[in-house]
């Protein structure tokens, strides 16, 4: 095939370029074809029956100085090009593949020369009156016929854009080739979705549900998008080099699979969050989403981070756990990422959560606890005073610590305005609402969490969490089974099934349930309380005075909460050491007082004492 000149418009099967305008048609109509996809078509119509190397379209397109993930680019490019051509790899009527050498342009061309004046045209003053009087006649027996629904169909399809309302962010690709590396692309995966789903008009799924699709077979965009429920899924990689960055997003339209983003961007590993933000922003510009001044505030005022610091940071999200192990582990990398950027708010965050879970699960004294999440959560605010995951964090020592119940509701609802795709946020308001009695808001909350996360096997324990404030054990069972069997392993699963069963009457279904959740949780105190407590109401005394010493020779060295001490002795009938250990309890503003005190079956008996009423009065809960 001859090779074509610059000057020509170069026509093949119903299709025709023109270089000098740079547009691509279709039997007349124009095909919306990016920069990239067209330089690499030109590239292959001036060589057509030859082969064009990858070598060749990386100088054309990428110059040497441009830092870029040159496969990935190349081949993201090509796909788009044959999706404008409606072309295949497997089965090429235009463009060959040629494994690993380059592309080449096989079907047929034809070039006319584009003069002017060897073609005949219409005086320029008829065009625009000619034009304007053919559309008028087609729109006139658009709407004087509807024919086989043509009008309806025309009117519905000619100028529609694709409404997406609904994203999922799939787990960035780690490009590096360095499996150490993973804690990055997935670390960057996670703040994406942290940074989109402060646009509450956008539903953004969580976390939790995508990172499933992360390193299974790969599937079809359009049927993630269909098991997500989403409208359109972002799918892309992230490439570190020394201290340069570079994220290649591509997002879909996931009913009809259509291509609505493909777009690179870059920065220094210290404007990391800049690129984050613009990230989202392009994301809500391609969708149209109205942005509030707020949001655009928050998207445009990125600060920059220590390179040292963010990396530090994103392996303590990457090492978050629910063991102790696994939170001391994230405690270090946090602290190293707050003295290596002492500006660094999340980082800050990330701290605060470490202390508050040790703190609630027993793991630290809580005066401790409190005392290093409430500096690191309010460092974190000073600096940025727009991050919901920081008022959810304060939300949370608001109810659990400091005992402030009104602060605490303020602060969780303030957290899912700043964030409102936030399924942590929209989780920690479940269970304040569940503790104070409100069960249909509750509910209403796990529902949202389904929407924005419809994988996510915490909905169940979120679930259980309600029934148990509410002391509704049927329920309780429930859930807690639904949770049991797809986290076998988790404990609080079990733990929640054995409450279930103790309050329904059903001891003896709860004894293993209570020693399963004891062996997971390597001896959790409240589990451990819980089983002592059904051998005590089951006439099993030896048993449960057993676990009783065994903590309390515990507590000489390590720290034991108080308040499981009184709930073992309130199920023994030792309603005088309950109490000593209650009053205990209140003296160290243990985060167990509020959270059990209102719902927690083990202290029943204790319930009709007028020092039960005090301690309730000066909690400041009503009688």
């Amino acid at each position: 095939m001859p090779k074509t000149e610059p000057n020509c418009l170069i026509r093949f099967g119903v299709f025709e370029v023109d270089p000098r305008t740079g547009e691509l048609r279709s039997k007349g109509s124009r095909v919306k074809l990016q920069d990239q996809p067209l330089q690499i078509l030109l590239a292959l119509l001036e060589k057509p029956g030859e082969v064009v190397t990858r070598e060749e379209l990386r100088a054309k397109l990428w110059p040497t100085d441009t830092f870029v993930d040159f496969d990935h680019g190349l081949n993201a490019a090509v796909k788009r090009l044959r999706d404008a051509l409606d072309d295949s790899a497997e089965s090429p009527h235009f463009i060959e593949t040629l494994p690993r050498r380059g592309y080449r342009f096989i079907s047929t061309i034809v070039a006319d020369t584009m003069n002017p004046e060897q073609h005949w045209s219409l005086p320029k003053k008829w065009v625009l009156p000619l034009a304007v009087a053919v559309l008028a006649l087609i729109a006139l027996a658009v709407l004087a016929m509807d024919i086989g629904g043509q009008r309806s169909r025309f009117f519905s399809r000619s100028f529609a854009q694709p409404q997406i309302h609904s994203l999922a962010v799939l787990p960035l690709t780690n490009m590096s080739g360095d499996p150490e590396q993973e804690y990055f692309a997935d670390g960057m995966t996670e703040e994406l979705i942290t940074e989109l789903s402060q646009i509450g008009s956008l539903r953004v799924i969580s976390r939790t549900s995508v990172m499933r699709y992360k390193g299974e077979k790969k599937k079809p965009l359009a049927q993630i998008g269909r098991e997500l429920n989403v409208d359109a899924e972002m799918e892309g990689s992230v490439l570190r080099a020394g201290n340069r960055v570079r994220i290649a997003a591509h997002m879909i339209y996931a009913p009809t699979d259509e291509n609505v983003m493909a777009e690179t961007y870059e920065r220094d590993l210290g404007d990391v969050l800049k690129l984050q933000s613009e990230v989202a922003q392009a994301i809500a510009q391609q969708v149209r989403i109205q942005l509030t001044p707020e949001q655009q505030a928050r998207l445009h005022s990125a600060p920059v981070v220590n390179p040292r610091a963010y990396e530090a940071y994103l392996k303590g999200r990457f090492y978050i756990d629910e063991t102790q192990a696994a939170i001391r582990q994230a405690q270090s990398y946090f602290e190293e990422a707050v003295r290596e950027d002492p500006s660094f708010a999340l980082a800050y965050v990330g701290l605060a959560d470490c202390y508050l879970v040790l703190g609630e699960f027993r793991w630290m004294p809580p005066q401790d606890a409190n005392r290093h999440a409430s500096e690191a959560v309010h460092k974190a605010l000073q600096l940025d005073e727009s991050l919901g995951e920081a008022h959810s964090t304060l939300g949370d020592l608001n109810w659990r610590y400091d005992w402030d119940w009104q602060a605490a509701e303020r602060e969780f609802r303030h957290a899912i305005d700043l964030s409102p795709n936030n399924v942590e946020g929209h989780g920690a308001l479940v269970w304040y609402l569940a503790w104070s009695g409100r069960r249909d808001a509750a509910l209403a909350e796990v529902q949202k969490i389904r929407t924005l996360d419809p994988a996510d096997p915490f909905t169940s324990l979120n679930e259980s969490g309600v029934y148990y404030h509410q002391r509704d054990y049927k329920s309780l069972i429930e859930a807690s089974q639904r949770w049991v069997i797809t986290n076998p392993n988790a404990w609080s699963g079990h733990y929640y099934l054995a409450v279930g069963y103790e309050g329904s009457g059903q001891r003896e279904q709860a004894v293993p349930e209570y020693q399963r959740s004891v062996d997971l949780s390597q001896r959790d105190s409240d589990a451990t309380a819980g089983l002592a407590h059904v051998y005590a109401t089951m006439g099993k005394r030896a048993e449960a005075e057993k676990i009783l010493g065994d903590l309390l020779r515990q507590s000489k060295t390590t720290y034991v909460s108080p308040y499981m001490i009184a709930a073992i002795y309130s199920g023994l009938g030792q309603n005088d050491k309950a109490f000593e250990f209650l009053e205990k309890a209140y003296q160290e503003k243990s985060p167990d007082i509020p959270y059990f005190i209102k719902a927690d079956l083990r202290i029943d008996t204790l319930r009709s004492d007028p020092r039960f009423e005090d301690l309730l009065r000066r909690i400041g809960l009503p009688q």
